[in-house]
């Protein structure tokens, strides 16, 4: 995800901000960029803007984007009540809009208020959601917070595996598996079938208020902080991982850029890491 503040909201995934980009593709454009994510809200006022599916699928062509993410069914784990109801309505629309759209995965997350989880429910809930996915020709992915219910990479692939659907996978994010204490080697044993996306940013060795203020304020550009990325990287290659590699950077450095060039630093800081860990 490249969040750029604002209204302005250009991403392949990350923590929910208010608003959608008035024109998701452009500043993609020139930055290098060949996939796009959008968050549900952001979905619905691009549609508005843009003429409904076939207006933000034109889009997207237009601009050479060919990978696809959709994001965030709210309290997709809940029973009943008006959040059940909430996360129905969510759920339905990203379900029509990924064959719509061509996307290539939807991704959700877990709750982060640290409230525990009932993992039968949590795992017949995501269950179902996998199934509903498939329908739609998609895959579904859990992206796993530290300060989360479900907090590692451990507890994300015990989560798919209870789910019980081939079409369930985690969403591996390089801050989250930092953060989160995952041992880089640990990446290359993780079955290529089960990673769905890969989002790659960096950031300095120390914490900087909660996690959450961390991840939000302090992220860095790939190749400027203290991460192994080219250890995760090179072990996402040995697990079998061939991409698309997304980039998700959130700080209030990259918030104050353009669009443009806020989109440029932030594929030639990923490419540059990626070529040099590819040797």
């Amino acid at each position: 995800m490249l969040d750029l503040g604002g209204r302005r909201r250009v991403r392949p995934g990350g923590p929910a901000q208010p608003g959608a980009p008035a024109d998701p593709g452009r500043g993609r454009r020139r930055g290098g960029f060949r996939g796009f994510g959008l968050l549900s809200a952001d979905l619905l006022a691009a549609m508005r803007a843009h003429g409904g599916f076939d207006g933000v699928r034109a889009l997207f062509e237009e601009n050479g984007i060919t990978h696809v993410e959709l994001e965030d069914v709210p309290a997709w784990w809940s029973d009943d009540g008006p959040e059940r109801e909430t996360a129905d309505a969510v759920r339905d629309l990203l379900l029509a809009a990924a064959p719509a759209l061509g996307a290539r995965h939807i991704k959700v997350t877990p709750d982060g208020t640290g409230a525990p989880c009932d993992p039968v429910r949590w795992a017949a809930r995501f269950g179902d959601l996998a199934a509903r996915a498939a329908d739609s020709g998609v895959r579904l992915g859990i992206e796993f917070f530290p300060w989360s219910s479900i907090a590692t990479l451990a507890d994300g692939l015990r989560l798919v595996e209870a789910a019980g659907h081939d079409n369930a996978g985690v969403i591996i994010d390089v801050w989250h598996t930092e953060r989160g204490g995952t041992p880089v080697a640990d990446l290359a044993a993780v079955p290529v079938e089960r990673i769905v996306g890969v989002e790659l940013n960096d950031a300095d060795r120390a914490v900087v208020g909660t996690l959450f203020e961390d991840t939000v304020h302090r992220r860095r550009y790939c190749g400027d902080g203290d991460f192994d990325l080219t250890g995760a990287i090179a072990s996402l290659r040995r697990a079998g991982w061939r991409g698309p590699w997304g980039v998700e950077i959130l700080s209030d450095e990259h918030r104050a850029l353009d669009v443009a060039t806020a989109c440029r630093r932030a594929f030639d800081t990923a490419d540059a890491v990626l070529t040099a860990a590819a040797g």
